[in-house]
């Protein structure tokens, strides 16, 4: 059974964030299914940070997109949800190629839920782990 209380397609979701800072660093929803949500981001020079690794920061942006994407999708029609915190450990760099992030539910509560987002590189390689709380309104 789904956890979904609202209805989104990957490209739906992708349209809706194409003219902001999603939209800006190429980060793509390519999957919803019952109880997660994933998204991919390219490491190029716009997400990556002098030395050419992936900055953390744009690590950071792709976990709480998706984690506020799935906390959106998660709310019951007429509520709205907002980050309130967001954390991250970065495990491994990556240079090039594309990062893949997966969230799933750890809280799914009425005033607040608690995403587990884990972003992987090409080779299947834990780079960060994140959470992010989300507050329901």
């Amino acid at each position: 059974m789904s956890l979904w209380k609202k209805s989104a397609t990957p490209d739906q979701l992708n349209q809706f964030a194409a003219n902001c800072l999603v939209g800006h660093l190429q980060i793509k929803v390519t999957a919803i299914d019952d109880n997660s949500i994933t998204a991919t981001m390219p490491v190029a020079s716009f997400t990556q940070q002098p030395l050419g690794f992936l900055h953390g920061g744009a690590s950071v942006v792709l976990a709480e997109t998706l984690g506020s994407m799935a906390g959106h999708l998660a709310c019951e029609e007429g509520q709205i949800c907002f980050g309130v915190e967001v954390n991250a450990n970065h495990m491994r760099s990556v240079k090039e190629g594309l990062v893949t992030a997966v969230a799933e539910p750890l809280h799914i509560g009425k005033s607040m839920q608690v995403w587990d987002i884990k972003i992987t590189d090409q080779r299947d390689q834990l780079i960060c782990v994140s959470r992010l709380t989300v507050a329901v309104k």
